[in-house]
């Protein structure tokens, strides 16, 4: 059903809230994928995480920790023994040059912890605010919303927000709901992108929001032929 153009600041929020509320029923151990124990653990794999899977990271994760276990050990790493390990995840050299500066910083400017604010994360080396949010919200309690590739897709979708910038879909989708909501909607919106509301051809006719969406029919209706497309996990 397509969004009245008429639609209420109001009436906005009101639907904005439903599909969040739907989207908890469905993903009801929605999560960050990423395997972590600790906060150092989190940024680390999340800045890993770039332009490849979380399954990949999460295999190479063990060993990298027993290797390096703190900014302190990361941050004294050989380079060539560091670029071995995350090899498989691609980019490996830039992604080594942006370990060993990001925990020489830590040690430097926070004693070796990872700083609990926005504040500071950003100005650490190579993290942006959708890495400072998911390190927030998932391993300091902070509200934070993710707007990665498949939130912001699915907010422009949903007809949330026409915003394509990171940080305006951030504040503009973040308006709709309370603070406390933030964490868990990334969650579910990155969780119904990654198994249903793919980029290419959507499983509209498998959507338990489709009811709610002004893009419903950009993919398969037919609940069949949606039902093929749906991924049982994500970023695998």
């Amino acid at each position: 059903m397509p969004v009245p153009p008429d639609e209420t600041p109001t009436g906005l929020v009101r639907r904005a809230r439903k599909i969040d509320r739907a989207l908890a029923e469905r993903y009801p151990d929605a999560r960050c994928e990423l395997d972590f124990d600790s906060p150092f653990e989190l940024l680390v794999v999340t800045v890993l995480s770039a332009q490849t899977t979380d399954k990949r990271v999460n295999a190479v994760r063990p060993t990298l920790f027993a290797a390096y276990p703190d900014a302190a050990a990361m941050a004294a790493a050989d380079r060539e023994r560091l670029e071995e390990i995350i090899g498989p995840l691609g980019f490996f050299r830039a992604k080594t040059e942006s370990l060993l500066k990001l925990s020489a910083a830590l040690v430097e400017e926070h004693g070796g912890q990872v700083p609990p604010r926005l504040v500071d994360l950003v100005k650490l080396p190579g993290v942006g605010r959708k890495t400072a949010n998911v390190v927030l919200g998932n391993a300091f309690g902070v509200p934070g919303i993710t707007v990665d590739t498949h939130f912001g897709r699915l907010s422009r979708r949903f007809g949330l927000t026409d915003e394509t910038d990171p940080v305006k879909v951030e504040h503009a989708v973040g308006a709709l709901f309370p603070r406390r909501d933030w964490t868990m909607l990334s969650h579910h919106l990155i969780w119904h992108g990654r198994r249903i509301c793919h980029a290419q051809k959507p499983a509209c006719g498998a959507c338990p929001v489709a009811r709610w969406c002004p893009a419903y029919g950009e993919g398969p209706t037919d609940p069949v032929a949606a039902a093929a497309l749906v991924k049982t996990e994500g970023r695998a």
